[in-house]
């Protein structure tokens, strides 16, 4: 991580936080669903990748995103809703969209599926072999043993005057939702232990969330800060910030190499020194297959403030 000093707060930058670049990966789709040739991206040195490839992160980068390539019973087919963006003179930012895909099977089965995407530390485990428990396949977290005081980016917000959602999971048709949906950036820190059975534990250490609700311009050098110990002792936890239990871990890998819930034990000490650290935006906060279409969140230069 690369220091900087902004505002008398020195800023810890994590790697490719500043969304320069970008792996480019080319996917040919299965010929029953269309046989498409489709471009996904992912945060890390910049190079191009072609063909059917299982990815794994490059070049030291902490960055997974909701852009997979899977193959769900022999058919190929891929998601992109994270891209890189222009900013202006050259710089780049991430850029995460909401939008409907569509997928044509023989031209018989035309599905609709609304997806927001996201970004995260950790890793997305390809090739996606099948729908269920989508948080098995994601690797949250990398291990992180710092306290800062907050996590530190730019953004701005494209958000549709709309007061509804569409809920569009490809099967059915598609149902409006009253309520607009919103982006989302959240931080955990945890202090994670191993039992003799390889089951992952933990306890959380820090916590920090915002909601985006409306359009905004470039806001440079926003401070989100980390709150230490329980968050319950400040008032209700939002649903989001809430500990994460065994029935909506998130998931790593055990010392075996075994995907295993990590299981939120509790509030840690606000003292405590952390194993982990979970950073996660999202251009929606909503359930699976439900957004606001043409939702959409920049993020750029990415750091924890000390």
């Amino acid at each position: 991580m690369a220091s900087f000093s902004m505002q008398a707060q020195k800023v810890e930058k994590i790697r490719y936080g500043d969304f320069s670049n970008w792996v480019t990966r080319h996917i040919h789709e299965s010929a029953v669903i269309g046989g498409h040739d489709k471009t996904v991206y992912e945060i890390g040195p910049s190079q191009t990748i072609d063909g059917n490839k299982p990815y794994n992160n490059l070049g030291g980068s902490p960055w997974a995103t909701s852009n997979v390539y899977a193959k769900v019973s022999g058919v190929v087919k891929t998601s992109n809703a994270v891209y890189p963006a222009e900013r202006g003179d050259g710089n780049k930012c991430a850029k995460l969209c909401t939008q409907i895909e569509n997928v044509k099977v023989l031209g018989l089965i035309n599905m609709d599926v609304m997806v927001a995407g996201s970004m995260f530390l950790g890793e997305m485990l390809e090739p996606i072999t099948s729908t269920k428990n989508p948080y098995a396949k994601m690797e949250m977290g990398v291990p992180f043993e710092k306290r800062p005081k907050s996590l530190v980016f730019d953004y701005k917000v494209d958000m549709p005057d709309v007061d509804y959602r569409i809920k569009s999971s490809g099967f059915g048709s598609k149902k409006k939702i009253p309520g607009r949906d919103q982006a989302v950036v959240f931080v955990m820190l945890q202090r994670r232990w191993e039992d003799a059975q390889g089951n992952i534990h933990a306890k959380r250490v820090g916590s920090a969330g915002k909601h985006f609700t409306s359009s905004s311009q470039w806001v440079n050098g926003f401070k989100l800060p980390i709150i230490y110990g329980d968050l319950s002792e400040k008032g209700s936890v939002p649903q989001y910030l809430q500990l994460r239990n065994k029935n909506n871990s998130y998931y790593s890998k055990n010392s075996k190499g075994k995907m295993v819930p990590v299981v939120e034990e509790g509030w840690d000490e606000a003292n405590a020194t952390p194993t982990h650290v979970i950073v996660m935006f999202s251009a929606g906060n909503g359930d699976p297959y439900v957004g606001t279409e043409g939702l959409t969140l920049y993020i750029d230069n990415v750091g924890f403030g000390y």
